[in-house]
């Protein structure tokens, strides 16, 4: 399409602030951001959707403008929501680098533009794909009866013979075709999200070609609103969109297509990329409809923290049930699951980011409806998040909560992926609380899930998690153990045990550690270790005599237990 058409719905609420000679140039995309350099997104011939947030003072607006002419960007449209009239400084840098400059009026969603650019370029490059674009569009908006971004992967399909999921950044299979084939496999989830957000965090373009097995698959990322951090309103342009691909990297979702982009024509490109931008819409609808949970969340754990009496918390849950386990009633029981972001650089809040991240990966399999993350809410503060999971009986009855969340299993469906998008300068730290059964038991339950992260966070690996079974042992001593105390204490015990294996091949730390093992016994140690007993006999007196213990003595033992936990 033609930057002059752009004019002629007056819908849009544009207004034309400079460029006229330049109305012809042909549209080829739209993209909306308010990064400072946003040119790694861009192919060219893109209309540029910015609510200025990158401005913060009048040289800021040569060298964006600038970055945009050397992409070939068609034009920039400016949002008026945040600063107003759009200043006057990005006037004269557009009307430098010969960059139209729109205006668009602060009643204006930057998705009504965005929605129109894809129909307009998808009609006149795609011929009669453009049919496909705007049944896809007409189902991911016509409300309850669209039937969501299933509808819209059945179309590409039906139309296109594209098989083709809707994932999380975790891995969590969002949604996919139902006409048939056979279900993508969770490690196949895995692995495509782990490789998606590596390719991301190096900054490479969608989409991504990855081989799994035989199938080869192309990831195309699905962002919503230029990157805008979780619970920025959806709808609007931002007021403080994101700065550094890290804020969104862990929260975007992705679009993995059973097929090599590779060789495909611009026009199928162009057409996927503009249904990556309709389940953008979807995405932002999600999220915009998680602010009553977050409230929520926010409310009674700021109860919960500043001592409220049990009945204030218990009135606020009462209120609270109801919305997070729609038609089944008030919930007995609750878990607490606190979840930390940290980057190295320690510039970047990682609260939001882990907000978004609980939102995604606490979601019960089991539940039923369009969007099963609506029983759970999150709330953060500083790189914390907070989530509050309310846990139905099993079978209704109040004496019996199902399990609820297991670090475990958390940690193992998450730990592929999410490091992948941490790289080497980030972290994630989860701990998980026990269930609780009243307003009491809250305050309690939220202390155990920060304990048992701050477990999780003396452990090696990007990506760490503990329950709080591992809170009723040494476990959640020994990682607050000072280092130069943890080194001397290990030191003295078995260094002399380290120092006579290497020059003697003699294996006294196997020995002690599966002596310990087997609780003393002499001869499941010796069986265990194919060794005749007076051969275990003759090693453990040389641990005894290397180290002046007793390892017959519970003391003597304990001590050795705890030197090869902490070495």
């Amino acid at each position: 399409m033609r930057l002059r058409a752009l004019l002629d719905t007056d819908a849009l609420g544009l207004k034309l602030l400079g460029g006229e000679d330049e109305l012809d140039r042909t549209v080829r995309g739209v993209m909306t951001t308010d990064l400072k350099d946003p040119s790694r997104y861009l192919a060219g011939g893109e209309l540029v959707l910015t609510g200025l947030a990158w401005r913060r003072d009048t040289d800021d607006s040569e060298p964006f403008v600038r970055i945009l002419a050397q992409a070939g960007v068609a034009a920039l449209a400016a949002g008026e929501a945040e600063l107003g009239d759009v200043p006057d400084d990005l006037v004269l840098a557009c009307a430098r680098h010969r960059l139209p400059l729109f205006a668009v009026h602060e009643s204006v969603a930057f998705a009504t533009i965005t929605e129109h650019v894809v129909r307009q370029v998808s009609g006149e490059r795609a011929g009669d794909l453009a049919a496909v674009v705007d049944r896809h569009r007409r189902m991911m908006t016509s409300g309850p009866a669209g039937g969501g971004p299933d509808v819209v992967l059945d179309l590409l399909g039906s139309d296109l013979d594209l098989r083709a999921w809707v994932l999380s950044p975790a891995g969590r299979l969002i949604a996919g075709p139902k006409l048939g084939g056979p279900a993508l496999p969770a490690e196949t989830c895995a692995r495509l999200a782990g490789e998606h957000l590596a390719a991301v965090r190096t900054g490479r373009r969608g989409p991504h070609r990855v081989q799994a097995g035989p199938t080869t698959y192309s990831l195309f990322p699905i962002r919503g609103w230029g990157h805008r951090p979780p619970g920025t309103a959806a709808g609007r342009a931002p007021q403080a969109a994101a700065r550094d691909v890290r804020e969104s990297v862990l929260s975007d979702w992705l679009l993995a297509v059973e097929a090599d982009a590779g060789d495909w024509p611009e026009e199928r490109l162009d057409l996927v990329h503009g249904v990556t931008q309709l389940i953008a819409v979807e995405r932002d609808r999600r999220d915009a409809a998680r602010t009553v949970r977050r409230r929520l969340a926010q409310e009674v754990l700021e109860l919960v923290q500043t001592g409220a009496a049990p009945a204030e918390v218990a009135a606020r849950l009462r209120v609270a049930a109801p919305v997070l386990l729609p038609g089944l009633g008030a919930a007995p029981h609750w878990q607490v699951v606190v979840a930390r972001v940290e980057w190295e650089d320690g510039e970047l809040e990682g609260g939001p980011v882990a907000q978004s991240l609980l939102e995604e990966i606490l979601v019960d399999p089991n539940s039923t409806g369009p969007e099963p993350s609506d029983r759970i809410a999150v709330a953060h503060t500083g790189d914390e998040a907070i989530a509050l999971v309310p846990l139905p009986a099993v079978g209704g009855d109040s004496d019996g909560p199902d399990p609820g969340v297991l670090a475990d299993a958390l940690l193992a469906a998450v730990r592929e992926p999410l490091a992948a998008g941490l790289d080497d300068d980030g972290r994630l730290t989860l701990g998980v609380s026990a269930a609780v059964h009243s307003a009491e038991g809250l305050r309690g339950a939220l202390e155990e899930a920060r304990h048992a992260r701050r477990v999780a966070a003396a452990r090696p690996g990007r990506v760490c998690a503990a329950g709080h079974q591992e809170l009723a042992s040494h476990v959640l001593l020994l990682p607050f153990v000072p280092d130069d105390v943890r080194r001397a204490f290990t030191a003295r015990l078995l260094d002399p045990l380290r120092d006579y294996d290497r020059r003697h091949r003699a294996e006294l730390i196997p020995t002690l550690e599966a002596f310990l093992e087997c609780d003393g016994s002499w001869t499941r140690c010796a069986s265990r270790l194919h060794l005749h007993v007076n051969t275990l006999r003759y090693r453990v007196g040389r641990i005894e005599q290397l180290t002046s213990r007793d390892l017959s003595r519970l003391e003597d033992k304990l001590d050795f237990f705890l030197a090869l936990r902490m070495s």
